[in-house]
């Protein structure tokens, strides 16, 4: 398993790759935050936090839809929402029959249920600008800086790290299983539905007793060399006046965003 999988830091100098992780860490915070005060149908103030999210694109010197694209993974979760259509009070837009039920969309429901997605899409587009320029161990060196409790930061830092680890054990398990399943060609390997599902529960308890005998392997091999639970980073984290300047101006944004929001008709 490539880390490209997981791994999605662009290497690229940009003004947004070298500000300090603890600005974009706070700043996609203060963004996420933001998106969730804006009203539902304030499209003025969703379309300017859009506007935001392609400048910091193209400082970074990213393809301007490159966030846009990996947000889509968003939807499936926000579809979550769609009960709000036909729960909202409002003004009912169709009468539709399913079954004993009748389902009745109003226009309330459907601007709640489009204002959660835009805010679902924009935070998950920002999410991956700060992991596309903003290496892991920076970000979580940020996170320590930020005081965010030690316990959270060392067990995010080694889900992450122990994730490639995971994938080449489960890809051996698959190559395993492929080898010990001859299949005839143009068929699938297997008996039945039921013998791939039997074989795919044996690979998933296996996986996890690897895991789990690995994971104090590692851990003890770490004790040994005299960890602490503190991770070191080789770079300094000072801020500096691009720094400052960023926080700055993006908080005014944001703030003028939710005066927009908040004030226009």
């Amino acid at each position: 398993m490539h880390a490209s999988a997981f791994d999605r830091y662009q290497a690229t100098d940009s003004l947004i790759h070298r500000l300090d992780p603890r600005v974009k860490l706070i700043l996609t915070v203060l963004f996420i935050f933001s998106n969730v005060l804006i009203p539902d149908g304030e499209w003025v103030a969703f379309a300017l936090a859009f506007v935001l999210i392609l400048a910091l694109t193209l400082l970074a010197r990213l393809p301007w839809a490159y966030a846009i694209k990996r947000s889509f993974i968003a939807i499936p979760f926000a579809l979550a929402a769609l009960p709000v259509i036909v729960h909202t009070s409002g003004n009912v837009l169709a009468t539709i029959p399913l079954g004993p039920w009748t389902l009745s969309p109003t226009d309330a429901g459907m601007i709640r249920f489009f204002s959660i997605l835009v805010r679902s899409l924009l935070s998950v587009q920002m999410a991956i600008l700060l992991t596309t320029t903003t290496q892991f161990p920076d970000l979580m060196h940020a996170m320590r800086h930020l005081y965010v409790p030690q316990p959270l930061v060392a067990t995010i830092s080694f889900m992450y790290r122990y994730l490639f680890v995971l994938a080449d054990e489960a890809m051996r398990l698959i190559r395993a299983r492929n080898a010990r399943s001859a299949a005839i060609p143009g068929q699938k390997s297997g008996v039945s539905v039921f013998w791939r599902a039997r074989v795919a529960g044996n690979m998933v308890g296996q996986l996890f007793v690897r895991s789990f005998e690995r994971g104090d392997r590692v851990y003890n091999a770490m004790l040994a060399r005299g960890y602490t639970g503190h991770i070191y980073t080789l770079n300094p984290h000072v801020m500096r006046s691009e720094d400052w300047a960023s926080l700055l101006f993006v908080s005014a944004y944001l703030l003028f965003i939710q005066f927009v929001a908040h004030t226009l008709p």
